[in-house]
């Protein structure tokens, strides 16, 4: 690992975790071996047994980032890790555990779109307490600690973030997947009346209705897994927001199945018991017409 790399110091607040120092630099080394290979445009990508891309970078921030999470002694959690779909002791059976994803939008990576992320949270009783997430191509980190709230470093520094207070859905602004939206979801945002929709790759959805640039975003498939929540879901909670599944109930984290089984749902709050209601009818009414 280079140690040219400097993670930038924790967001400004009180009794900042010694964690989140670690996930910070962790993801910065991970985030500057993402980096030279997207730029060297190293390598192809493999298929995993799931019909999910895998590249060298995913593999590599991974070798990073369980080397350096490793030195706190938490178990972890990985995406790129055998122990992915099964329960064992020092995981489940640990009341503190790092689950990190290493690269979030491999398919970004591979279309060269710049979306692409490394995130990292620790799980305390099954509930995200930490969450960070940064972004290679711009040195974006989002970062959150709970009770703590929600911040973004950029060129400035540090910033806190909220969400925004926006309650109607025609004002409401939603993002969705670029690869993976389906023609179901499509049908209900459209539904939905909002204001506007656009598609944008990996976490960076939810950073921006944590950032205040977005209200919600929703899908509806069952092969959304822990990693691919846990960092968003500590930061849109400490920013002001909500993040459920889609029927409105809690998502709980180092579980021995590591879907999100009914979807998920992030948002600002104050559009989130609406939107549940909404695709609850719609459910309902798509149930009906089945029959």
């Amino acid at each position: 690992m280079s140690r040219s790399v400097r993670a930038p110091d924790p967001p400004p607040i009180k009794d900042a975790a010694p964690e989140l120092g670690a996930a910070l630099e962790a993801a910065a080394y991970a985030g500057a071996a993402v980096l030279d290979i997207y730029r060297r445009n190293a390598g192809g990508s493999e298929k995993k047994e799931d019909g999910s891309p895998v590249t060298e970078a995913d593999l590599a921030s991974h070798r990073i980032l369980t080397e350096l999470l490793s030195k706190t002694g938490h178990a972890i959690l990985s995406e790129e890790d055998a122990d992915q779909w099964v329960m064992r002791a020092g995981r489940t059976g640990s009341e503190t555990v790092w689950i990190v994803d290493p690269l979030d939008g491999t398919s970004d990576f591979i279309d060269r779109t710049g979306e692409f992320t490394i995130m990292v949270a620790l799980i305390k009783e099954r509930r995200p307490v930490l969450g960070v997430i940064l972004r290679p191509t711009d040195n974006t980190v989002f970062a959150a600690q709970k009770g703590r709230g929600a911040f973004c470093h950029g060129p400035g520094g540090w910033r806190r973030i909220t969400v925004t207070d926006t309650s109607a859905l025609s004002e409401c602004r939603m993002v969705g997947s670029r690869h993976h939206l389906t023609d179901q979801e499509r049908e209900f945002i459209a539904g939905l009346g909002v204001k506007e929709f656009v598609s944008i790759g990996s976490s960076l959805k939810v950073g921006m209705i944590s950032s205040g640039e977005a209200e919600a975003y929703i899908t509806t498939t069952d092969k959304i897994k822990e990693w691919d929540t846990a960092a968003s879901h500590c930061i849109i909670t400490e920013a002001g927001g909500m993040m459920t599944d889609v029927r409105g109930r809690d998502l709980t984290y180092n579980n021995e199945d590591v879907h999100h089984r009914h979807g998920v749902l992030a948002t600002n709050g104050a559009v989130h018991g609406r939107i549940v209601s909404e695709f609850a009818l719609s459910s309902e009414q798509a149930a009906a017409v089945e029959k």
